[in-house]
């Protein structure tokens, strides 16, 4: 019997080349965003049965219900859930509005956890499940400048690797993904700012079919609870992360790099391609 998997952030970026990849690879997918206009535009293949879609805001624990509710009804069974929406504003902590540390905590934080505790009790029903968390390398070290959003992903963080620790013994697995910067539409409002210049510290950017690689071909087979993209990067974030005084006098050197590359993107460059 085919699995089931539920996409959040289904309209675009990582989301999008999911829902793609696992239909492909023989899934059933229900794709999920709040934006249902775009969600419409998903290119699916030809299997319909094995594709629907759902309007949803991760923030409304009703909705989640009712998400659950229409895929069992449908399927019988949910295998995966993969929390890939999320949000981005950049700001100043000076500059820090209650609106913005809703934004960020309601969506990347609050929607992770009602969808975990939406498909919680289906999923011990049946004695197995993966959960996979969409973190970022934001939440392995803080960046200045996305300090909300650095916040919310290490809050993503720190739940998703204790409730891989809890419910192991289950048969559920969790597994948070941390990529590097990703050329999505989230990337994209970043560039050019001087608040996002450590966004764009890396060489170059990730595809978000390096992302979806390492979530069909290492997280969803290995069950690990924690991938960083590239390794490299995340053992760097995680060291600048246990010498804050140390890594701190750092910044500087980031930022104009960061800045050199935005400069290089203004230009024209690929962010891809280093």
């Amino acid at each position: 019997m085919s699995q089931v998997a539920i996409v959040t952030g289904a309209a675009s970026g990582i989301g999008a080349c999911l829902v793609q990849r696992l239909l492909a690879r023989g899934y059933q997918v229900c794709a999920c965003d709040i934006n249902e206009v775009n969600l419409q535009r998903l290119k699916v293949p030809a299997q319909q049965q094995s594709f629907m879609t759902m309007t949803l805001d991760v923030r409304d624990a009703s909705g989640w219900q009712q998400l659950v509710e229409a895929v069992m009804a449908r399927w019988q069974r949910i295998d995966v859930l993969a929390n890939v929406a999320g949000v981005l504003k950049e700001g100043w902590v000076q500059d820090t509005t209650e609106a913005d540390i809703d934004f960020h905590f309601d969506i990347n934080v609050k929607g992770v956890i009602l969808g975990m505790q939406a498909v919680l009790p289906t999923m011990q029903a049946a004695g197995r499940g993966h959960i996979v968390n969409i973190a970022s390398l934001a939440s392995l070290s803080p960046v200045p400048g996305i300090a909300l959003y650095s916040a919310s992903k290490f809050a993503v963080r720190g739940y998703s690797l204790a409730a891989g620790m809890e419910l192991a013994d289950k048969g559920i697995a969790v597994t948070t993904i941390c990529p590097d910067a990703v050329q999505t539409p989230m990337l994209d409002i970043q560039k050019g700012k001087a608040e996002t210049a450590l966004t764009f510290s890396g060489p170059r950017a990730l595809t978000p079919d390096e992302v979806v690689d390492a979530i069909v071909d290492d997280a969803l087979v290995n069950k690990p609870l924690e991938i960083m993209l590239p390794p490299w990067r995340g053992a760097t974030a995680k060291a600048a992360n246990l010498m804050p005084n140390i890594s701190a006098r750092a910044i500087s050197f980031f930022r104009k790099a960061g800045l050199k590359r935005q400069a290089a993107l203004s230009a024209g460059k690929d962010p891809t391609q280093r």
